[in-house]
């Protein structure tokens, strides 16, 4: 079993102890963290790195569920460790595509996004003093909570934003508590549009 506290500090031993902050092993250990929990609550057989079929072009997803030859749940992760004010909107961007591809293909399956931010880089966002974490968290938040019969494309089930802050090491200000809320999202939302799940 993985904790939440080992994924992050794995992060930041590769992309700052090791500098190698584009690394496709990044996030590897967060990715191990998400198996485990999705099998706790049920959702076992989840696989990492894998081709979801899209209505453009089949995409790359972290986490991958597959139920009856389907892919029935999509997890992406995210980390925001640098260059926040350029790399904020890009992410934005990202999830929409990523998303609205998905659900063209499968609009019932269910997708999430976890994105570890370092507020040691965060800044102010132009002239209303908002910091962009929190225009982030906002945004998240108004793309999160996807549910029937309202199954609006380019939205998603859930979110969340993992606050850390590696100014002397994987210090983690977002509470565990976060992770487990996002995740009890997600397991029930897959199991209520799959009936048929044992």
């Amino acid at each position: 079993m993985v904790t939440f506290a080992e994924a992050i500090e794995d992060l930041y031993r590769i992309a700052v102890t090791e500098g190698k902050a584009q690394s496709p092993a990044r996030l590897s250990k967060l990715a191990a963290y998400c198996l485990d929990e999705l099998a706790k609550r049920g959702l076992r057989d989840a696989e990492a790195d894998v081709k979801i079929p899209g209505g453009a072009r089949d995409k790359s997803w972290d986490i991958a569920w597959e139920y009856d030859a389907k892919y029935r749940l999509g997890i992406s992760l995210k980390s925001l460790l640098k260059n926040i004010p350029g790399t904020v909107p890009n992410r934005l961007d990202d999830l929409m595509g990523e998303v609205a591809n998905a659900q063209m293909y499968s609009p019932e399956i269910v997708l999430g996004y976890i994105m570890v931010f370092d507020v040691s880089q965060d800044t102010t966002r132009g002239k209303n003093g908002k910091l962009w974490s929190e225009f982030l968290e906002h945004k998240l938040r108004f793309l999160s909570g996807r549910r029937a019969p309202a199954w609006s494309t380019g939205t998603l089930e859930a979110t969340v934003l993992a606050r850390v802050d590696f100014t002397k090491g994987p210090k983690i200000i977002t509470e565990e508590a976060a992770l487990a809320k996002f995740f009890n999202q997600l397991a029930p939302a897959v199991k209520m549009r799959n009936p048929g799940i044992k």
